[in-house]
């Protein structure tokens, strides 16, 4: 094997007990930075892996979220499994799980009990909507978070047309929120020498990505305006061909796109001088940009716009795999698969320059079965894929 560079969290192994995908896109984040991920999977596997796709054998979001992993298939109900968990805890620096409160504990593999074996682990807990509270036991899922929390009001203009922001990114984020606070954890344990239990729920990051609107002043009535809304000149507009996205909420901005739409005298129109009293007259403003706009096509107006007004033209996420700028940042990579083949997919998300890490490795199968865990060299009933980074 040819010795990869090294990343930030070389040397550290992570424990991935979740399925679906905030909790493995969260590890996978932390493999991108060089930890050793281990996938310990039910023999049933993870759900997202049985997630419709026009993929032969494999889920294009399983693939997509658990590059740069192993995986091990354990049933942790059985005290062969356990016995199994609890070696390779006492050997591990992370663990992350994604079962509702009173599960780990049932199962045998709740921080308490584990600490006792490792007092340098850091646990990360994963929930739905928290450790405690009357909903602390429901399961929680992206969609279901977002309607709860005010979300799809914003998303769809109101509480009488909701929607969803599509992409899972409720999801991504907490993701996200998982590897920085399991990172800060270890940056603790270096300090301290101690680990920790980290606690994180879909709930939580739902609110903190609302965190410009999830502010409600004493003087305020329950029906104050929450979104910095600008009336609909910044939005996504039609034009001749296709659609375009503008962001015009600075009067230097509102200023240029005037300029180049042939309308300078829009900039200095009493109705435009800042950005709220465009947003108030945005019904009559609205309707003659887009007249202007459709005389020209999407492309066309992103290439005289140029650097001068913030815009694009909407695109297709298939066009991100050949988009010049995308191919410039290097962000996307080539894998192999030994199901699928060959596939392009994304790269890692963050470049470090003195500590890059391992190149990205395509997804684990499902377990095969083998008589121990290499690394661990722990025998028993367990499976582990083939096919590992």
């Amino acid at each position: 094997m040819t010795r990869q560079p090294a990343g930030p969290l070389s040397g550290v192994t992570v424990l991935d007990l979740c399925s679906y995908l905030a909790g493995p896109y969260g590890c996978t984040l932390l493999a991108d930075l060089g930890a050793d991920v281990i996938k310990i999977e039910s023999p049933q596997g993870d759900m997202l892996r049985q997630f419709p796709s026009s993929l032969a054998g494999e889920a294009r979001f399983f693939l997509g979220t658990n590059r740069g992993k192993r995986a091990i298939a354990l049933d942790l109900k059985q005290k062969e499994g356990l016995a199994i968990l609890h070696r390779i805890v006492e050997r591990a620096d992370v663990l992350v799980e994604n079962f509702r409160p009173s599960v780990p504990a049932r199962l045998g593999i709740d921080y308490p009990r584990l600490k006792k074996l490792n007092p340098r682990l850091v646990y990360a807990g994963l929930t739905g909507y928290g450790d405690k509270g009357p909903l602390s036991e429901k399961g929680g899922f992206d969609q279901v978070l977002q309607s709860l929390t005010g979300m799809a009001v914003f998303q769809g203009g109101g509480p009488d047309k909701p929607q969803l922001v599509l992409g899972s990114v409720l999801d991504y984020f907490t993701s996200a929120l998982l590897a920085y606070g399991v990172a800060a954890a270890l940056f603790h344990r270096e300090k301290s020498g101690k680990g920790q239990y980290l606690s994180l729920s879909l709930l939580r990051s739902a609110l903190t990505i609302q965190a410009g609107r999830f502010v409600w002043a004493e003087s305020e009535g329950r029906d104050v305006a929450r979104d910095s809304g600008t009336g609909g000149l910044t939005g996504i507009h039609p034009t001749k061909d296709g659609a375009l996205y503008i962001s015009v909420h600075s009067n230097h901005f509102w200023a240029a796109l005037c300029e180049l739409i042939g309308r300078p005298e829009l900039a200095r129109d009493p109705r435009c001088v800042s950005m709220r009293s465009r947003a108030e007259h945005a019904a009559d403003l609205v309707p003659e940009l887009r007249a202007i706009l459709a005389e020209h096509s999407a492309r066309e107006w992103e290439e005289m716009f140029g650097e001068r007004v913030p815009c694009a033209s909407v695109r297709p996420i298939e066009d991100m795999f050949d988009h010049p700028q995308v191919l410039a940042e290097e962000l996307v990579t080539t894998l192999d698969h030994p199901v699928v083949g060959h596939y392009r997919t994304m790269t890692k998300p963050i470049k470090l320059s003195d500590t890059p890490g391992p190149e990205p490795s395509a997804a684990p199968i499902f377990g095969r079965l083998m008589c121990c865990i290499r690394k661990f060299a722990v025998c028993g009933g367990v499976s582990m894929s083939a096919h590992a980074p």
